[in-house]
């Protein structure tokens, strides 16, 4: 099967663009970079054609690494490691690190939060001191979405799921702070999307 038959998703070919200039400014020009939730692998095969300098290791939850997995296969790179699996409620004891870089698109707000919590708490354990983590996707601000049609997201994830939905930044920078990570930038996205940028204390 070539990499155009495989599943694919049209967001992750609109936004991969602008997330690679955040990754590019962001993550060392080399190293190790943990990516949690790669789904179709769209992501980390455009990061790693333009920074060949970065090792990447993608992850995701167990049964669902098939698509990423075939599409990195196509890829032929040697910097991409193929996905393991990661659930991160039951974080796996290979996945230590210490890494470089952590990044995680459109995860928070479909996970419920005690999946956000163990997010953070996995991502202060294995991210090395100086070491960046880049998380990607919606988010809301005191209690305020940024956009209607966030609202409306809102609202569609918690009829599916009354724990997951939008991430508001008043519950994520105490929890990120509680495993030693700081907000160094929130940059804004296409499609009222963010990518926050935390560093290691």
């Amino acid at each position: 099967m070539n990499a155009d038959a495989l599943p694919w998703s049209q967001a992750c070919e609109n936004n991969k663009g602008p997330i690679l200039d955040v990754v590019r400014a962001w993550m060392p020009a080399s190293g190790t970079v943990l990516e949690i939730g790669t789904g179709t692998g769209q992501h980390v095969v455009h990061f790693a054609r333009a920074l060949p300098g970065l090792h990447w290791y993608p992850t995701d939850r167990p049964g669902t690494l098939d698509t990423a997995t075939a599409r990195i296969r196509q890829a032929g790179s040697g910097t991409i490691a193929l996905p393991e699996p990661l659930d991160v409620l039951a974080w796996p004891e290979s996945i230590t690190g210490p890494f470089d870089g952590v990044f995680s698109a459109n995860t928070a707000h479909i996970m419920g939060w005690p999946g956000v919590e163990a997010l953070f708490a996995g991502v202060g354990r294995v991210l090395r001191p100086g070491g960046r983590f880049l998380l990607y996707g919606p988010f809301a601000y005191g209690g305020e979405h940024t956009a209607p049609s966030n609202a409306r997201f809102h609202a569609t994830l918690q009829q599916q799921d009354p724990d997951s939905g939008i991430r508001d930044m008043d519950d994520l920078l105490p929890l990120a702070g509680r495993h030693g990570l700081r907000l160094v930038d929130d940059v804004a996205m296409p499609a009222n999307n963010r990518t926050l940028v935390w560093t290691r204390e």
